[in-house]
């Protein structure tokens, strides 16, 4: 009878290790997923355009990458910051190098800082959007451009900023990488 108990009890904690493993693995996404659906944490919105018009007021956008240390890649803005008018649109390229020997699939998951800014700042165009694969040394450029929300201004809790810094940090996507792999061995790719 004990040992029945004991198989149970290490059934139940081998399964309680699985989950942890698998929560573990889905997190970058969901939280990707929460944040962008709800705001928080300094998530920031997409917009189609700028606004046509910008005010007088300026505010500094500093830029930051980091790069998980699943990744072996090297990532940096080309600008440390830019100073565009509230409703003006800014742009700034990060550079993105693939320091392994294979072909790599990276993605950015982002945020702003101070986080009460996220719903005042607009990316039109992003490479964060997609997946980004990266051939053995190769080097690209990633362009983002975005501007602040005139809306800014009017709300009494944020209006007063005019410091933002954008971040990334770069993920390894494992599974479209390990498609790649599966797809240069000449294997097929998904399920027959």
């Amino acid at each position: 009878m004990a040992t029945r108990g004991i198989r149970r009890t290490a059934f139940a904690l081998v399964a309680v290790v699985a989950g942890m493993v698998g929560l573990t693995a889905a997190s970058v996404p969901l939280y990707r997923l929460f944040c962008q659906i709800t705001g928080y944490g300094g998530t920031t919105d997409v917009a189609e355009a700028p606004p046509e018009e910008a005010t007088d007021v300026l505010v500094e956008v500093s830029f930051n990458a980091d790069v998980d240390k699943r990744l072996p890649w090297r990532v940096r803005p080309l600008e440390k910051a830019v100073t565009v008018r509230i409703g003006e649109p800014g742009f700034v390229a990060f550079e993105a190098v693939n320091l392994s020997d294979r072909p790599l699939v990276g993605q950015a998951v982002y945020n702003v800082t101070p986080f009460k800014v996220g719903g005042y700042f607009y990316k039109v165009q992003c490479f964060c959007f997609d997946e980004q694969k990266l051939e053995p040394g190769q080097r690209v450029e990633m362009p983002v451009s975005f501007f602040v929300d005139r809306e800014l201004l009017e709300d009494p809790t944020a209006n007063e900023v005019r410091q933002i810094t954008l971040s990334y940090t770069f993920y390894l996507n494992e599974e479209a990488t390990a498609a790649l792999a599966t797809e240069a061995a000449g294997e097929p790719v998904g399920d027959s």
